[in-house]
């Protein structure tokens, strides 16, 4: 879990945070989900869904945020946690994480999709609300969706030279024709989901 500090304590309410997490579909790497507080006075224009935005828009973007947000976290769960939650269950642990990492606390959490994770040992209390297609429709949970996926592709990026056969750096673990060659030749690695089932029907890692 990582995050951005704000230089201000923590609020007691009337803030907003957007979280949205990316990397449900992959067979290897984590899933990662991103909180965001916008800044209502340092407004960042461009924000949209990030997976309408070119990557160097998308990497712009990312760093506007982090420089102008009130705060912002980063929440990762790993394949081996995947494998053992299941994907749905570690979308929201992923939320939480991100929520747990924030410096300011919300009083309001906007979630993308239609579910939002518990509450319950947040930290802090607030009210939640689930907006389907939100990552497109609120600037809070843009901010999140590209601030998670910046993060993850970064992350499969650099994790791709202790991998080289795999093409991590292309494709960040999704199913592409090249991924799934890979898996035929020489089996899934310790990034690979085991439990997804086009990595379950090749041999286990050593």
């Amino acid at each position: 879990m990582s995050g951005g500090r704000a230089s201000r304590p923590r609020l007691a309410g009337g803030l907003t945070a957007g979280v949205d997490e990316v990397g449900r579909g992959p067979l290897a790497g984590p899933v990662v989900a991103a909180a965001v507080i916008l800044h209502r006075r340092r407004p960042i224009a461009g924000l949209r869904d990030s997976k309408q935005l070119e990557p160097e828009i998308r990497e712009r973007l990312a760093a506007e945020i982090r420089a102008r947000s009130i705060a912002w976290a980063i929440g990762w769960v790993d394949a081996g946690e995947i494998d053992v939650l299941n994907i749905l269950e570690a979308s929201l642990l992923a939320m939480r994480r991100a929520l747990q990492g924030l410096s300011v606390s919300p009083a309001r959490v906007c979630v993308d999709g239609n579910r939002c994770p518990a509450d319950a040992m947040l930290g802090f209390a607030c009210g939640f609300e689930a907006v389907v297609r939100g990552d497109d429709l609120i600037r809070e949970i843009s901010a999140a969706s590209i601030l998670a996926k910046v993060s993850r592709d970064a992350w499969m990026t650099r994790v791709a030279a202790c991998y080289p056969h795999y093409g991590f750096e292309r494709h960040k673990g999704y199913a592409t024709p090249d991924h799934l060659q890979c898996l035929a030749q020489i089996g899934p690695c310790q990034l690979h989901r085991q439990s997804f089932a086009p990595v379950r029907s090749r041999n286990a890692f050593d």
